[in-house]
């Protein structure tokens, strides 16, 4: 009887998943969802950086651009490039480290206990405030930290070295860590994915470790790469928390932009950031999807997935 209904189980959610999907007023349904809670509220906040504030009243009747020319005017761009540059940065030096550790993960980790507590240990920075991920790097990268302290009784240096904290090096190296999950991961699945009989082909038909990586794995990996990278930079474009606490107001970046506006109530300016940010963010999305239809990366996934 058990077995029975074993069987039977999963048929019968199969066929209800596939009566639901054929049934006409699931997608409607589903745009319409999508639609008013994201696609609404977008454009509202658009409409939003069009309008003017006068002593912390907000004018809806008199749509202008003077938000705009305003962040031009007031060096606000400025945070617009360190952003970009801090972003771009950041992105390439995770994928450089993500890449090799994801792919030693997906075929060099044999110990599936090791791999196990591996991917536990990288869903740590999930569950901790940012703040918290952050705060325990100016200890340890102030003048009077513990790597001056000992640096500086060791003989190698003369006087603590104070470009270590407040600066965008103490950004960079501050948002390495909590980041690195969300490029690895990706990575990871899709290399799970590659059938080692690719690999053990290259090599039988006399492939260097080299040509295998750049002729197979790599191609067959882009398509977790693009999303390692989108889901790194979409957060690092927007975040103000670690740069607030690591640069100590001297790395002013979008982020920080946008919280002193919501702070100081004026709402059009941190409209006109938040669309900026969509903006490039938008730009940069379109590149990559530009890249991975070239190289055929959107479909490569879907044929690996099937075998």
């Amino acid at each position: 009887m058990n077995n029975i209904q074993e069987i039977e189980g999963p048929r019968g959610l199969k066929g209800w998943y596939t009566n639901m999907m054929s049934a006409g007023w699931v997608v409607p349904t589903f745009v319409a969802t999508w639609i008013c809670i994201v696609v609404i509220p977008l454009v509202i906040m658009v409409y939003f950086s069009f309008l003017d504030v006068r002593y912390y009243e907000v004018y809806y009747d008199e749509p202008s651009f003077k938000i705009w020319w305003s962040i031009i005017e007031s060096g606000r761009w400025m945070a617009v490039t360190r952003t970009l540059r801090i972003t771009a940065t950041l992105t390439i030096i995770q994928l450089l480290i993500a890449f090799p550790f994801a792919l030693w993960l997906a075929k060099g980790c044999q110990s599936k206990g090791v791999k196990a507590s591996i991917i536990t240990l990288l869903t740590i920075p999930f569950f901790l405030d940012a703040s918290s991920r952050i705060i325990v790097w100016r200890p340890i990268l102030g003048t009077n930290g513990v790597i001056n302290t000992v640096l500086m009784d060791l003989g190698i240096i003369n006087q603590p070295m104070e470009w270590m904290l407040f600066s965008e090096f103490a950004v960079h190296f501050g948002m390495l860590a909590p980041y690195f999950p969300t490029m690895v991961f990706p990575i990871f699945l899709v290399l799970t994915l590659i059938d080692d009989e690719y690999i053990q082909a290259s090599r039988d038909l006399g492939a260097s470790p080299g040509q295998t990586l750049f002729h197979v794995i790599l191609p067959l990996s882009l398509p977790g790469i693009v999303a390692g990278v989108v889901f790194t930079m979409v957060p690092l474009m927007a975040a103000f928390v670690e740069p607030g606490m690591l640069g100590g107001g001297f790395v002013n970046v979008l982020g920080d932009s946008i919280e002193a506006a919501l702070r100081n109530l004026k709402y059009p300016t941190a409209a006109a950031m938040s669309t900026l940010v969509m903006i490039l963010l938008a730009l940069l999305l379109v590149v990559l999807v530009v890249i991975s239809r070239r190289r055929g990366a959107l479909g490569n996934i879907f044929q690996t997935m099937k075998r």
